[in-house]
């Protein structure tokens, strides 16, 4: 009997693992098929479409509801505005997520960040593009230290994550003594800490800089997880970990390169945050974490690892602006809101285990 050639071997399972679930959704035999299965061979294979169907049908519901009004320029852009910061975090989140982790301490990174570039402005005198930097460098630090624990050391993500919330939350409010800057004094003496906050309207449209920053951040991500070796890696790690290392991916420097990206995407939140407050306050921002999992979750990225796609996140992101901005229109209790939510969040993770028995 010939047995099989060991050289090809990690060749092999490199292929399966780069490739993760679309390998298998490509050679999934559809024919003979029931159409529920073929419709669940389809959300397999397009991790977004359950989301963007959701979204569409919320439109055309509060559409029906309000009419005329929510469907225009002024309320489609309040709602992007509305979901700017959750769509700038939920992209870290996605990272961190994609590679069967999690991050708890996203929010806090965002804010401390934040913090940061307002008080090194107005506390120590940098210039405020220099204090922008040094923000930026907090988070990319904060998200490597989650990183280095959860790769080198291989402690779980949720306890390093809910342990480094905790470290940053406390050191935020210490190191700003709980002081918020005024909008007014960033307006005369930093203005360039409310950049994303300044807009641009076309008619009755308005896109600020933060919305805009958002669209191409998720679209520069899109193309990096979809289109380059880095990305595939984020994939192979997420879908089997030690398949991938077989395959020749450092998973640790994987690992440390996606907490450390995911910082630096909650340091450039904080930014954004400052921009659409007009402040800097260590209180902002607090539910950053649990917005931008939700956003995940509802956007069809699976918790397991390994699938979804950042559009996906995007489109939940937006269904949670649109769940929000309608029943406060309609005039319901906010608490509906909440509720809604709830059961988005629920069914999500009730179809992905559906969606997962097409690998099984």
């Amino acid at each position: 009997m010939q047995s099989a050639d060991p050289v090809s071997q990690p060749s092999q399972e490199f292929e399966k693992v780069l490739t993760g679930s679309s390998t298998q959704v490509a050679s999934f035999d559809t024919h003979d098929k029931t159409p529920l299965q073929k419709f669940q061979h389809f959300l397999h294979s397009s991790p977004a479409a359950v989301p963007l169907i959701v979204l569409v049908l919320s439109l055309v519901v509060f559409g029906v509801l309000l009419g005329g009004k929510f469907f225009s320029a002024f309320t489609l852009t309040l709602i992007l505005q509305q979901v700017a910061i959750v769509g700038i975090v939920g992209a870290a989140q996605t990272l961190v997520i994609l590679t069967a982790g999690i991050d708890l301490s996203v929010g806090a990174i965002m804010v401390l960040s934040s913090v940061v570039m307002g008080q090194f402005t107005f506390r120590y005198g940098l210039p405020p593009a220099v204090a922008v930097l040094c923000g930026l460098a907090v988070g990319a630090a904060c998200g490597w230290i989650n990183g280095q624990l959860v790769a080198r050391m291989k402690l779980p993500p949720f306890i390093v994550t809910l342990g480094m919330w905790q470290i940053v939350l406390a050191s935020n409010f210490l190191y700003s003594a709980n002081e918020t800057i005024r909008s007014q004094d960033i307006a005369a003496n930093a203005p360039i800490l409310q950049f994303f906050g300044q807009n641009l309207r076309i008619g009755s449209a308005v896109f600020t800089y933060g919305v805009i920053f958002m669209v191409l951040l998720v679209a520069l991500l899109w193309y990096v997880l979809n289109r380059t070796a880095w990305g595939r890696h984020v994939y192979a790690v997420g879908d089997d970990p030690d398949a991938a290392e077989l395959a020749g991916v450092n998973v640790k420097r994987m690992l440390v390169s996606v907490y450390t990206l995911s910082g630096l995407i909650c340091a450039l939140a904080g930014w954004a945050l400052i921009g659409r407050i007009g402040s800097v306050s260590p209180t902002a921002g607090q539910f950053a974490n649990i917005e931008s999992i939700t956003a995940v979750v509802i956007g069809g990225i699976s918790l397991f690892g390994g699938r979804g796609s950042i559009l996906g996140m995007l489109f939940g992101a937006l269904i949670v602006g649109v769940f929000s901005l309608g029943l406060r229109l309609i005039g319901t209790d906010p608490q509906w809101t909440y509720l809604l939510i709830g059961v988005l969040i629920i069914t999500a993770v009730a179809i992905d285990q559906w969606i997962r028995k097409v690998a099984g």
